[in-house]
């Protein structure tokens, strides 16, 4: 009687098995849950990682199965958990006990089977499923050098990956994350023997001579040239035998001379065969990219009616606040897409895309300018501040190109669509997008070149090392931090995002001298392949004098867009700031990182809001908020939705640490009360 008990229980384990959920479309059938009871959840059970630091995040979205839950922490530890109780089974830390070099951005792990692949630096990592254990027949005991089979020099690579690769048979494939700036790396997409790690097939972003699009870029520049990365990850058709990418901007983001045509396939939702990594089809969505407008997301794989027919489409977000719908086989548009003039760059070696596409339906979900109406009417004081600012700039919506005299993106590289991704709800073909709404300034400086600190540095960094924390950290006082050892390897090696500099040789110390005494000794920079005229000032969000978006709410929104219609159903502003509700300004909208989760029985789950940590229940056909509670951080992460032993909870990671709100490394699980 007692093992039949268990064993009826055991049949109500539902997993969350797949980054995304399958198809990447953020949907549970799980339905215990409702828009009846939701108001009644509880909090289950808490885990703290404490491995939070300034400025670290978490933003995994967590897989569940067979009772076990798999995250990484910020300090880029892996972690299994009891699934119903929040408990530690093991953890693995690819550090060894050393300090992480930096902040790592990192979305979680993907299960297969026996085992946990997941990436950690250069290396992608399996590791045994039940005991965290490195399997030593995967690779060199228990990892691959992603460096290796990039066809260039290992030494010339920098490259990791923040978001978890997919399944396919036995193939592991993957995107990655490469350096914005230059010496760049390519974003090819490769598939891995999940057995051994052995490299099967590779897809080159950046064409080699013979391959379709290798006329879209100056001669041999997949030699030089980077990016083109997929580094919001990937979506598998497990049906169809296909995979889908969406890639980012080529590096450097924000000045092309050195890459003059339209740059396949950078900026495209590509189509590719699962086994062998060909070209199936694709869409350009940015030529020649100088904005680092990248797709934000991996594609969702979605159901359409179209003229009373059901259509297999994929939908892809951006961060233009546009929605691209495309037949899954093929790759038509299943709604129209037009192609504008676009203006011409101002800056000299710069040849921009004479048109660029505009989506006809749907209609953006997000402002696509910024224009001296929208200016804050918060107070007097900052409504004059911005307007002095705005009339100083350059701001003519999409497209305006970068320029000395500086330009205002709106929506910025940080907004309208994000990284967490949409969720669609098959039964209505409602799609859900949070956004955020705060224009960015783009400023190109002449390249110094009696600085090798300005020449290699100050696009991220700046020019008085302040950088743009938490995204660019401030290098000033770094040697109150950190040994000039230290320095001069993550210089050497890079990190993340950051390329290595292992090519000025000597030069190393020279800007090693510069961090640390603030004296620039004025060696000439030699223009080596990589070197241009032109850099970026840094990255500069706009905001108030105050900290606050420069434009009027709301500054972040959650959508429900009607994919069969073309049509927004429903908008309503998404998170708050806690010290102006506290004054009676509210609904005013906030940044916001990390996605939905939309139920078949009514619900739409939801964290992301950076400012107020909170964590929603909405009601997914009308937008009514039905359930809220705050949060240990933000939950910058997207939730999963399980159920065991016919107990359902959703859980969500709480890392903070976007735009200078408060870091943590907590998991927080929430189910009805017994």
């Amino acid at each position: 009687m007692g093992l039949f008990f268990l064993l009826a229980f055991a049949a109500f384990d539902t997993n969350w098995a797949v980054n995304g959920g399958p198809d990447n479309i953020r949907y549970t059938t799980l339905s215990q849950i409702s828009p009846a009871n939701v108001g009644k959840l509880r909090l289950a059970w808490t885990y703290d990682a404490h491995d939070a630091f300034k400025d670290s995040e978490m933003q995994s979205n967590p897989i569940v199965v067979d009772g076990m839950l798999y995250a990484t922490t910020p300090k880029l530890r892996v972690i299994a958990l009891d699934a119903a109780t929040g408990r530690e089974i093991w953890s693995f830390d690819p550090n060894q006990g050393s300090q992480p070099g930096r902040r790592y951005r990192h979305r979680g792990v993907t299960v297969y089977k026996d085992r946990v692949f997941f990436t950690h630096r250069n290396f992608l990592w399996a590791l045994d499923r039940k005991t965290g254990k490195p399997i030593q027949g995967f690779g060199d005991n228990g990892r691959v050098d992603l460096r290796n089979g990039m066809d260039r020099p290992a030494e010339s690579i920098t490259i990791s990956a923040s978001s978890p690769g997919v399944i396919f048979e036995d193939l592991y494939i993957m995107g990655s994350t490469v350096p914005e700036t230059l010496p760049g790396s390519p974003g090819h997409i490769r598939a891995f023997d999940v057995n051994t790690g052995k490299q099967r097939w590779i897809f080159h972003t950046i064409p080699h001579p013979g391959e379709f699009g290798y006329e879209t870029w100056p001669p041999e520049a997949y030699k030089i040239s980077g990016g083109a990365n997929a580094w919001a990850g990937l979506t598998i058709d497990t049906k169809n035998a296909m995979v889908f990418a969406a890639t980012g901007s080529a590096s450097f983001d924000f000045y092309g001379s050195n890459r003059v045509g339209n740059n396949l396939f950078a900026d495209c939702v590509l189509a590719l065969d699962a086994r062998t990594g060909k070209r199936v089809w694709h869409f350009q969505a940015i030529k020649h990219d100088v904005w680092d407008l990248d797709f934000p997301a991996a594609p969702s794989l979605v159901t359409v009616t179209r003229d009373g027919k059901k259509v297999e489409a994929v939908a892809q977000i951006t961060k233009t606040g546009y929605v691209y719908v495309f037949n899954r086989r093929t790759g038509e548009p299943l709604f129209p897409i037009a192609y504008r003039k676009a203006p011409p760059s101002p800056l000299d070696g710069e040849k921009l895309a004479a048109t660029q596409p505009y989506p006809v339906k749907p209609p953006p979900f997000t402002r696509q300018a910024f224009t001296e109406d929208m200016i804050t009417t918060r107070t007097p004081e900052a409504h004059k501040a911005v307007l002095d600012m705005f009339r100083k700039l350059d701001s003519n919506g999409m497209f305006t190109p970068p320029s000395l005299r500086g330009t205002i993106l709106m929506p910025g590289t940080d907004g309208g669509g994000e990284w967490g991704g949409a969720a669609f709800d098959p039964e209505t073909a409602l799609l859900y997008v949070n956004s955020n709404e705060q224009p960015w300034v783009i400023r190109m400086v002449t390249h110094d070149t009696s600085s090798l600190y300005n020449n290699n540095c100050a696009s991220c960094h700046r020019a008085d090392r302040k950088g743009t924390p938490p995204e660019f950290p401030s290098l000033v006082d770094i040697g109150k931090r950190r040994s000039r050892e230290d320095i001069a390897a993550i210089i050497r090696e890079g990190t993340g995002r950051m390329p290595g500099f292992d090519h000025l040789g000597r030069g190393i110390n020279e800007i090693v001298d510069f961090l640390l005494t603030g004296k620039d000794n004025g060696s000439a920079v030699p223009k080596d392949v990589n070197w241009q005229k032109y850099r970026n000032e840094g990255y500069i969000l706009m905001r108030d004098p105050e900290g606050y978006p420069p434009l009027t709410p709301p500054w972040g929104t959650l959508n429900a867009i009607d994919l069969n219609k073309g049509e927004i159903r429903w908008r309503i502003p998404f998170g708050e700031y806690p010290e102006l509700v506290a004054k009676g300004i509210r609904n005013t909208g906030s940044d916001n990182y990390g996605g939905p989760v939309v139920t078949s029985n009514g619900l739409l789950f939801i964290g992301a809001t950076n400012f107020d940590k909170k964590f929603r229940a909405y009601d997914k056909l009308t937008g009514k908020l039905l359930w809220e509670t705050v949060l240990p951080a933000a939950g910058n992460a997207t939730p999963s939705v399980y159920e065991i032993g016919g107990r359902e909870y959703v859980v969500i990671v709480c890392g903070g640490g976007k735009n200078g709100a408060p870091s943590g490394s907590s998991i927080v699980a929430f189910a009805l009360p017994r």
